[in-house]
């Protein structure tokens, strides 16, 4: 569908592949690898895509190129939107920090790489022990 579309705006084929890798998220090195040319090859398909497309970057030919891109939504999704239950006064969604333990009423919030002792020890600060823990 979108090699169709960019062919249609005046791309070659092989720079509508090109341009279809790269609107999907792939490294010069990535389209080069699975086109099996160079990345020098796919800077210069780059630079006439840029172009013909009438484009100055990367980000602006993956914008020019996502209506086309073809995603599908979930039929069910479409039907019956999710409900959340964490909505705060604003009717906006909340999405908590680090990685919550529930238990009963009492909610710790674990953080990577600082101390969860929730009995009020070291709060994620500089402990006076040294660099090799003496």
């Amino acid at each position: 569908m979108l090699r169709d579309v960019l062919i249609q705006k005046g791309l070659s084929n092989r720079e509508a592949e090109v341009a279809e890798l790269v609107s999907k998220g792939l490294s010069n090195k990535e389209v080069a690898n699975q086109l099996f040319v160079t990345e020098k090859t796919v800077k210069f398909h780059l630079t006439n895509i840029y172009k013909k497309m009438n484009v100055k970057s990367r980000a602006q030919l993956i914008v020019w190129c996502l209506p086309h891109l073809g995603f599908v939504e979930n039929e069910a999704q479409k039907e019956a939107p999710v409900q959340s239950t964490n909505n705060n006064a604003f009717g906006a969604t909340t999405i908590p920090a680090g990685s919550a333990t529930v238990g009963g009423n009492n909610v710790q919030t674990i953080i990577p790489g600082r101390s969860n002792d929730i009995t009020g020890g070291n709060r994620g600060g500089n402990s006076d022990m040294g660099a090799m823990g003496l």
